[in-house]
């Protein structure tokens, strides 16, 4: 089980134009390949009309499993063109699905190249990327009055707030590496007075948005 990896951070669609032709990619999260094969299917049972649906998908810890479909259009121009953005993303677990319908104009191989290429580049800036780094859950417990000062601490340290929960306390959970647990504790602690009451979950997956990274596809007209 990987202990950090990058990911969407949602299913989403977006949709560019380029010479008529509208291309849509729709992205999802999947953990199988029936899963991402079931997922390409029912978006080319939404899109039956469409001239194409090219996908790419990468899934396993190490992307083991890595495949790219042309659908139809000139071999290499499509699928792999897609999968070189998800995997330039240092993407894993996911599949992307990539309609068009053809808008009258031509695009030649370097064009569809560019043109799917930027399609799957634009929905990961749309819908972003996540990091999910496997941590422990532990909740901090404090007044109302002593919330603020832990809250501006949390804001500062280099740990991932997930939420704050609001009831007779206050509640802020964290996700802490649990090699980092024993340390977290002193430093809150610390800060706190020891006004605090810690409660510590399980390991789980904890996200935090990143910057995503733009394909350079995006650059320049595509002749």
């Amino acid at each position: 089980m990987l202990t950090t990896y990058h990911t969407i951070a949602e299913s989403g669609v977006t949709e560019i134009i380029i010479k008529g032709s509208r291309f849509i990619c729709s992205l999802k999260r999947v953990h199988s390949e029936d899963e991402a094969k079931a997922f390409i299917q029912a978006v080319k049972k939404e899109h039956w009309k469409a001239t194409h649906n090219c996908s790419a998908y990468l899934i396993g810890d190490q992307n083991e499993i890595q495949r790219a479909h042309d659908d139809g259009e000139p071999s290499g121009t499509a699928g792999v063109p897609m999968l070189e953005v998800l995997k330039k993303n240092d993407l894993r677990y996911v599949a992307a699905v990539v309609t068009r319908y053809f808008g009258g104009t031509k695009l030649g191989a370097g064009g569809l190249i560019r043109a799917y290429s930027r399609s799957v580049a634009t929905a990961l800036k749309d819908i972003g990327i996540v990091v999910r780094s496997l941590q422990t859950k532990v909740g901090c417990l404090v007044s109302y009055s002593a919330s603020g000062k832990l809250e501006n601490y949390l804001a500062q340290a280099p740990y991932t707030l997930i939420e704050a929960q609001y009831t007779d306390q206050v509640c802020f959970l964290c996700g802490i590496p649990t090699e980092d647990i024993s340390h977290f504790q002193d430093a809150v602690t610390d800060v706190m007075n020891g006004r605090v009451v810690f409660e510590v979950g399980e390991e789980d997956y904890v996200e935090r948005s990143i910057s995503t990274a733009y394909d350079e596809a995006d650059e320049g007209e595509i002749e």
